[in-house]
């Protein structure tokens, strides 16, 4: 592969619609940018609002902080934190810049406000459906798929946005059947840092400002503090606890913005920061860093392509695998190397259910990327899991594939079952 090429191009792409900033959990804040951006069509503040949202969307809003709201959380914090105070012109970031005057606003229009909050009539996974009332006017307005992906808006029975709806999370984007593992080492290796030192640069920068936020102050269970309390000296549980810290401030309402993978902050922490923490320790030069947190985006959007944005199966594993491939970039490893450690990072994890984002996300995501250290230790050993290891199957394209499936369908009722546990706990 060469910088000129096509498929180099393709690659830019991804990772360009792929790492975007975002500030807070990125269901609430795809919640409250809906909410934002039907006020903006209304023209004035909704009395009265009815919303109709999937079950992976309540899972991940029901039990984190929304930032800028005063420590408010939940769906109803959501949306009309974007009504209130949100700048849908900012879209994930819609709520990045609420003035501290405005949080008694919010949390005395979410206790007045004439608000109904529904499961989704649809089966679709990613699905926001909101109508919000002013006098004789109302808007819907839709997203589908991924976070930002407006469908529909109609305002008195005219529509101005109708899009087709599908099942996919890709439409409208890069096709991402392009990614292998051998062609992401190619990628990284050719790869001119400048086409990607703006957003990837930004990456390392914002997501590691939010794990310092997370060591130094008291932020969900302290997962990253906990760590590093017994492991002061060890890269491997650094590394780890740089990474769960930045989880524990932002599920927790850190007004910090982050750079998500895939439609995930969490996944985006863990992509990077891990590989950013070794790549301090070592010494290495800025455009080696680089390379390395590229690769290791590159190799968790490959593995939740298949997976989806949303689903049962835990995105921090995913990004877990990534940053121990982006780990092993970083000392030398080449194609054989890299595909010998996703492929044993996925045996060791495979399966872990996504419960919603909350707290204990950062330990998960400590797991997550000791796994992925564990993947690479094992190749440098001549260690391996074969195919027919469980899931695990000849080459480390199949057995991201077969990850892909059992997300998909293999955890379809998992995830209904997940959703019922949560809910009876209210």
């Amino acid at each position: 592969m060469q910088k000129g090429d096509f498929l180099y191009q393709q690659y830019i792409n991804i990772l360009k619609e792929e790492l975007r900033p975002a500030m807070g959990c990125t269901e609430p804040i795809a919640m409250a940018y809906a909410g934002a951006k039907a006020r903006q069509v209304l023209g004035s503040q909704p009395d009265k609002v009815r919303l109709f949202v999937s079950g992976n969307i309540i899972k991940n809003v029901k039990s984190v902080v929304v930032p800028n709201t005063g420590g408010l959380h939940g769906m109803a914090a959501a949306i009309c934190a974007g009504i209130v105070a949100g700048d849908a012109d900012r879209e994930l970031q819609v709520i990045c810049d609420v003035p501290k005057e405005k949080h008694g606003e919010i949390k005395e229009y979410m206790q007045t406000l004439d608000l109904d909050i529904q499961p989704a009539y649809s089966d679709l996974v990613f699905d926001i459906d909101v109508f919000e009332y002013a006098g004789d006017d109302v808007v819907r307005l839709r997203i589908v798929g991924h976070h930002t992906n407006i469908v529909l808006i109609e305002k008195n029975g005219e529509k101005i946005v109708d899009l087709p709806v599908t099942e996919s999370s890709e439409d409208h984007l890069t096709d991402k059947s392009c990614l292998t593992i051998e062609k992401i080492v190619e990628f990284a290796d050719c790869l001119d840092v400048e086409d990607v030192r703006e957003f990837v640069g930004e990456q390392i920068r914002c997501n590691l400002e939010i794990a310092e936020a997370g060591l130094q102050g008291d932020w969900g269970a302290n997962i990253g503090s906990v760590i590093l309390k017994f492991h002061p000296n060890s890269i491997e549980k650094k590394a780890c606890a740089y990474a769960a810290a930045g989880s524990d401030a932002r599920m927790s309402g850190c007004e910090k913005p982050v750079m998500i993978v895939s439609g995930s902050g969490n996944q985006g922490i863990t992509a990077s920061i891990p590989v950013a923490i070794y790549a301090r320790e070592m010494g290495v030069p800025e455009e080696m860093l680089l390379k390395a947190v590229t690769l290791s985006n590159l190799v968790t959007i490959h593995q939740k392509a298949g997976i989806g944005r949303l689903s049962a199966y835990c995105g921090a594993i995913s990004a877990g695998c990534g940053a121990g491939a982006g780990i092993a970039y970083l000392h030398g490893g080449n194609a054989h190397a890299i595909a010998h450690t996703v492929v044993n990072a996925i045996a060791i994890l495979s399966g872990t259910i996504c419960d919603g984002a909350k707290p204990s996300c950062a330990a998960k995501i400590a797991s997550a990327v000791e796994a992925g250290i564990l993947g690479y230790h094992m190749y440098l050993e001549g260690q391996q899991f074969y195919s027919g290891d469980g899931i695990v199957t000849k080459g480390a394209d199949n057995t991201i594939y077969n990850i892909g499936k059992l997300a998909q369908e293999g955890m379809r009722e998992t995830d209904r079952t997940i959703l019922e546990i949560m809910l009876s706990n209210d």
